[in-house]
């Protein structure tokens, strides 16, 4: 999750998925705050995480730069909708992370809601 994403997600997954690996920007072993979003796609592709994320503005255009100039892979973005709740989120978050494929979401931007 990146640093700007509220912190009551990671909180809630983690309470009710205990299995899952969710990891936060500026958490122990992860890239600290303020760290450049290219920096941050580098380190999720190099660790294997999707990305969840509220920046609609910036993160397509860094994706594309990673993808197409740098010629690289990214496991994929979720983009978060100040629409759902965060009970609609975390649920979202959670069957995606237990029924996806592992390439799924390969190279792609998936904006939240997926599954409505």
């Amino acid at each position: 999750m990146d640093e700007n994403v509220n912190p009551i997600y990671k909180a809630q997954l983690l309470k009710d998925f205990a299995d899952l690996t969710v990891w936060a920007v500026g958490d122990a072993g992860c890239p600290t705050k303020g760290t450049l979003d290219p920096e941050i796609l580098v380190w999720c592709e190099a660790n294997g995480f999707i990305l969840v994320t509220n920046n609609r503005v910036s993160m397509p255009v860094h994706l594309s730069d990673h993808l197409i100039e740098q010629d690289r892979h990214f496991p994929g973005i979720f983009i978060l909708s100040p629409k759902m709740s965060v009970g609609e989120i975390i649920e979202e978050l959670a069957i995606v992370a237990f029924i996806a494929e592992d390439d799924e979401y390969q190279d792609r931007i998936s904006y939240l809601p997926l599954l409505r």
